[in-house]
C-alpha cells in the first residue's frame, strides 16, 4: 500500500525490452534504494512495481505489456522523470489516502490555469469511471493524492498547491498530456458491493 505522498522524482536511465514488456532502469539516491530488499514494492507514476537490481544510485522494474498498454508508463522514454513513493511501512504516516498503486484507467489534461501560487488542473476521464469520482473525495493522479474542486460528466478539478508542482511531476505536464488515474479504494468496493445487492 501507497499514501500518494511523493518521496522522489526519479530519473529514467535506461529502457530494455524484454520477450513481452521491457525493463526500466530509475535513478533515485535520494531514496538510498541499496536499503530496501529486492522485491519490495515501490509505485512509479501511481504504478505498483517490484523493485529489482537495487544498488546506491537506483533499481530496476519489469513492466508487463499489460501495464504497457494500460498505463502511462509505456509512453515514459530514456531522460524522463517519474514520482515514486516506496511501499508504506506499519506505522508510517498516512498523509495522503490508501492508494493500492493499480491504476484504473487514464485522466487527459484538458485545462491548465494558474490561480495566484497555484494551479488548476481540468481532467477528463473514461465514461466508465466518471461515477468513482466525487467532489472533496480523493484521486491519486501519476502517485500523488489530491482531493477534487468540483466534478462535471467526465471531467473534473484538481488543485495543486506550489510544493508539489515543484517536487512531482504534475509542474511538467501540458494539456493533452494523460496521466495514471487511480480511483479512491472505498469507491471501488462500494461500487461492487451495492451491485452485487442490485443497489447501484
Amino acid at each position: 500500500m501507497f499514501t500518494g505522498i511523493i518521496q522522489s522524482a526519479g530519473i529514467i536511465a535506461e529502457i530494455r525490452p524484454l520477450a513481452a514488456g521491457q525493463r526500466m532502469r530509475i535513478l533515485c539516491p535520494e531514496l538510498q534504494p541499496a536499503r530496501w530488499q529486492e522485491g519490495d514494492s515501490v509505485a512509479v507514476a501511481g504504478c505498483c512495481l517490484t523493485a529489482l537490481e537495487l544498488d546506491a544510485h537506483g533499481f530496476s522494474a519489469d513492466l508487463s505489456a499489460e501495464t504497457l498498454a494500460r498505463t502511462s508508463l509505456g509512453a515514459l522514454e530514456q531522460g524522463q522523470r517519474v514520482n515514486l513513493e516506496p511501499a508504506m511501512a506499519v506505522g508510517d504516516r498516512l498523509g495522503g489516502h490508501l492508494v493500492s498503486g493499480h491504476v484504473d484507467g487514464l485522466a487527459e489534461l484538458i485545462r491548465l490555469e494558474p490561480v495566484g501560487e497555484s494551479h488548476l488542473l481540468r481532467f477528463r476521464v473514461p465514461d466508465r469511471l466518471s461515477r468513482y469520482i466525487a467532489e472533496k473525495g480523493s484521486v491519486t493522479l501519476d502517485g500523488v493524492s489530491l482531493t477534487v474542486n468540483e466534478v462535471e460528466g467526465s471531467e473534473f478539478e484538481v488543485n495543486i498547491i506550489p510544493h508539489t508542482w515543484d517536487v512531482t511531476t504534475l509542474g511538467r505536464l501540458a494539456p493533452g498530456d494523460r496521466v495514471n488515474l487511480e480511483i479512491d479504494l472505498l469507491a471501488r468496493y462500494l461500487d461492487r458491493l451495492l451491485t452485487e445487492r442490485g443497489i447501484a
